[in-house]
Formats: structure tokens, sequence, C-alpha cells
């Protein structure tokens, strides 16, 4: 186990009420594989998790982001693997990306953000091969993963300065952050996060006379509305993710006329939104059949 997850996980586990999941709990289990792994680019985390129901016929397509406050060393796509696979026993295609956290060369800005782009754009060229129905795909990120999802689906809305705007990004119908950081000024200014401050300035990188506004493609409320429903499922009890991050962030995009609803479930944590056994991880596959349902 990666040492600084190894540390993270021993706090965490200290501060958490006995009664919800810890870390260990999750990554105890047997973990399940994907089908397929797919590079996006040379880098060993430029590389997509392909998870494929037994039905046939062309699958609907969940997009998965992961967390791990956007550093490889904490956590990267096997995360998501026990609800990857649980999408995919309920029929559901799963393209499970990672990308360059900040901790590795390449990450930060514009190369985290770049790589979340290239590995959700590389859905189209897999979609004949594997039937992948992109009709409607709907993101589902978890944590920082939260953050990222809702920014891939404002992509469209980035400033044509910057250098993250591309021209055709892959639509996204709908969104799910799980506990997520969608508005990086808050979280820098919320010391009581538990990916801390400092991480976001490695994310947005420094001022520039090219990039004075580090916020302006980096931050999702700069790019409210997104003008596609999003759901944000925070657990009552999570002590990673201040609740006021996910109420800051609905207020805001309610005010710009997006279709946003908070959904707080009690008795959970920060682990229990991506273990398949929970009530928290059942309302989420509650609103994804109801996403793909509209």
């Amino acid at each position: 186990m990666r040492p600084l997850l190894l540390a993270l996980l021993l706090v965490f586990t200290a501060m958490a009420d006995p009664k919800l999941l810890t870390w260990p709990d999750l990554t105890g289990r047997p973990r399940p594989a994907p089908d397929a792994t797919i590079s996006y680019g040379a880098d060993p985390h430029q590389k997509v998790d392909l998870w494929l129901p037994r039905t046939p016929g062309k699958h609907k397509t969940v997009l998965m982001v992961h967390g791990g406050c956007w550093q490889t060393e904490i956590a990267d796509r096997s995360l998501m693997n026990w609800i990857a696979n649980d999408l995919r026993s309920r029929g559901y295609a799963v393209w499970n990306i990672d990308y360059r956290g900040v901790d590795r060369p390449g990450g930060g800005y514009p190369g985290t953000f770049a790589d979340a782009s290239a590995a959700t754009d590389a859905l189209r060229d897999a979609a004949a091969r594997y039937q992948l129905d992109l009709t409607k795909v709907v993101a589902v990120g978890h944590s920082a993963g939260g953050h990222l999802a809702l920014w891939l689906a404002g992509r469209a809305r980035l400033p044509k300065g910057s250098v993250l705007h591309a021209p055709k990004p892959l639509p996204i119908a709908y969104v799910i952050s799980l506990g997520g950081l969608p508005d990086l000024e808050a979280t820098a200014a919320s010391p009581d996060n538990g990916c801390g401050t400092e991480v976001v300035a490695r994310l947005t990188g420094s001022p520039s006379p090219t990039h004075a506004d580090v916020f302006a493609d980096t931050s999702v409320p700069r790019l409210l509305p997104l003008g596609v429903p999003q759901d944000l499922v925070n657990g009552e009890n999570d002590r990673i993710i201040p609740m006021r991050l996910g109420t800051g962030y609905e207020a805001q995009a309610r005010a710009k006329g997006d279709r946003v609803a908070l959904h707080r479930v009690a008795a959970t944590g920060h682990v229990e939104l991506i273990a398949p056994d929970s009530a928290a991880w059942a309302k989420t596959v509650a609103l994804i059949d109801a996403a793909f349902a509209q």
C-alpha cells in the first residue's frame, strides 16, 4: 500500500465514527477486475478501465471519475472497482478514467484537466468497438472526482482563451457528484476539508500573465450554468468533505438556473459513498436509473 495512502487511512480511521465504514473496510474486499484497459496517452496513468455488461446490444454508459484529493499517491481508478462492478452487474457499461494527479510529472494545471478531458473524449473512439451508447452519458465522480465530473460537463463553457478549451468536447448529459469538491475557491478557504488547502494551488497553478485568474477555467461555479441536471450525494457524517461545500455549490448552481439537488444521507461518511452495499450507493443507483430513464 502507498505510504501516503496508508497514513491517511490511519488518520481517517481514527477520526471515523466506529459505526461508519473505514477505507480498509472497502479496500480489504476482493477486488473485481475490468473487462479491458485502454490507453489514451503514453503515461502509465493515462488509462481507462472499461467494464462491460453481459447483455447484448448497445450499452448505457457511465463515465466514472475517482477522487483522492487530485493526488495519484492517494488513489487511482482502482478505488472505484467495487461500484464499477456493481453497475456492470446491473447492465451498465462503465468508463472508469484515470489521470495524472498533481503529484505526478505533467499533473496539476493544465495536465490533470487535460488528462480528464482526453480520457473522456476517448469514449468516442471506443464506442463502436464496445457497443457503447453515447447518446446519453451519465458522469459519476467521487470526492475530487466529483469536481472533475462536474467540470467535464461544463467544458463547453470554458473560456476560449484557456489552454483547456476544446471545440467539441464529449457531451455529458447528467452528473452525480458523491461527496464532491466542485468549488475550488471554497475548498481553498476551508482548512477543515480532508484534502487540505495547499493541494488546490497545486491543481490550479500559480497566477501568470496568461492565466491571471486561476479559478476561471478550473472551478465549477465559474462555468455555471452547466445546462445539465446534477445530483449531489453527501454523507451527513462525512468528516472529509464538509457539508457546506455541497450546500454552497447547490445554492450557486440553482441561482444560475441549473437543475441541481443535494441528497443528504444519514449515518454515512465518505467511504460509504463508493461502497456497493451502502444506503448512499443505493441512492446513487436509483439516481443513475432515473437519469437514463429521462
